[in-house]
């Protein structure tokens, strides 16, 4: 049998890990930017404990290893009486890695709103949460969306991860046909591949809307 009739073959039992690996990143990316974006007003506020609960999120967020808050979650939450299933688990670790790093963009991003602009929202009578909303959100959000958009690979590689606590996601499968199969080889190399062409496709979509966002910036 020849590689290719054999990756085609394996390709039907590849697929649902796939989508479940997809749908794990959308997830973690659908909560975690959010949760990164209030975190960061939280870090710029003025309140003291906004500022120190935000700080705790993305410290803990980023300085814990992904593996290791899927692990610190999975199996020690039981012995405090929540019990959460194994893809529940996978999607809050990787939300809260996600909205820690996430978090950094956007204060990076609100940082580099002009002052002229936040000056002109007071002039225009737009202050508080009003002129945020309305001038300062906006730009900030075109600023960090490349950041972001290349953040979101790596939460679509990281999802792998997810496989050590046995969410049904595409590394599962692949070790289910190579545990059966004994071709370990074959089925890794045959799921690079699909990791490896998906992540150039995004990564290409990503150069592209920085370039188109590049021209906006110049013309404004």
């Amino acid at each position: 049998m020849d590689l290719l009739t054999q990756w085609l073959g394996w390709m039907p039992n590849l697929a649902p890990g796939l989508v479940i690996s997809v749908q794990l990143t959308g997830l973690a990316l659908l909560i975690g930017f959010p949760f990164g974006l209030l975190l960061a007003v939280m870090a710029e506020a003025k309140f003291l404990p906004f500022q120190w609960i935000s700080f705790g999120f993305v410290e803990i967020g980023r300085g814990l290893p992904a593996l290791v808050l899927l692990y610190l979650l999975y199996f020690s939450l039981p012995d405090a009486g929540i019990t959460l299933t194994s893809l529940t688990t996978a999607i809050i670790a990787l939300s809260w890695n996600t909205g820690a790093y996430a978090s950094e963009y956007f204060r990076a991003g609100l940082a580099a709103v002009p002052l002229g602009q936040k000056e002109a929202a007071i002039t225009s009578g737009l202050t508080g949460w009003t002129g945020f909303r309305i001038v300062i959100l906006p730009q900030a959000l075109r600023i960090s969306t490349p950041p972001l958009a290349g953040l979101a690979v790596l939460v679509f590689q990281g999802s792998a991860l997810a496989f050590v606590i046995a969410v049904p996601e595409l590394m599962s499968k692949a070790f289910e046909i190579g545990s059966i199969t004994f071709e370990y080889l074959s089925v890794y190399t045959l799921t690079a591949v699909i990791y490896g062409s998906l992540t150039l496709v995004f990564l290409g979509l990503v150069r592209l809307l920085e370039l188109r966002l590049g021209r906006h910036l110049l013309r404004n």
